[in-house]
């Protein structure tokens, strides 16, 4: 049983012959209750104290755990951007790739075509001068065979061998008569 000092003042001790002297027992156990009164007051202060610290190491216990609990997902939510990020790095360059294969091919084929087209320009130029080959010398045939049948006209033999730019029909016609001749017989 916990003695209280209300225990202590009011205890009464038996008496004997002889026996203490009752002031002086009354005045120790007064003493001794108020200094267990202070002792008592003093272990409920160290007991509001340690309450007070149990209540502070909680909420610090509270805070670390919540601090931790942020640092776990700050760190899953890192390293999730990460892998997010590097999956996206992933798909732009798997597409950066892809886009260049088909500028690369488009390109391949516009350079085919534009082979493709010279060499057919190269295959009309051939037959287009081959054609006004023909052409010329169709005409020349056709200019020799009117000229073989026209009496020799100087003038337009010199114009026909500038046309061709054949030295023998300008050999062949005679110089062209002089001006003066034509006007004196006039």
């Amino acid at each position: 049983m916990r003695l209280t000092p209300l225990d202590i003042q009011s205890h009464h001790f038996a008496r004997r012959l002889r026996g203490l002297d009752p002031q002086e027992v009354e005045t120790f156990l007064r003493m001794v209750a108020e200094d267990f009164e202070g002792v008592i007051r003093d272990v409920e202060r160290q007991r509001d104290r340690i309450r007070e610290l149990e209540a502070r190491v909680s909420e610090l216990d509270a805070r670390e755990e919540t601090l931790r609990s942020t640092l776990m997902t700050a760190q899953e939510v890192s390293d999730d951007l990460r892998r997010t990020a590097a999956k996206e790095a992933e798909v732009l360059l798997a597409e950066a790739e892809v886009k260049a294969e088909k500028v690369l091919d488009a390109a391949h084929r516009r350079v085919a075509k534009l082979a493709e087209d010279i060499r057919e320009m190269r295959q009309l130029r051939t037959r287009l001068a081959a054609s006004v080959r023909s052409a010329v010398e169709t005409h020349l045939a056709l200019l020799e065979g009117l000229s073989s049948d026209l009496p020799e006209d100087p003038v337009l033999d010199g114009k026909v061998a500038f046309l061709t730019g054949s030295k023998s029909a300008a050999k062949r016609a005679p110089a062209p008569a002089p001006a003066a001749t034509e006007a004196g017989g006039a």
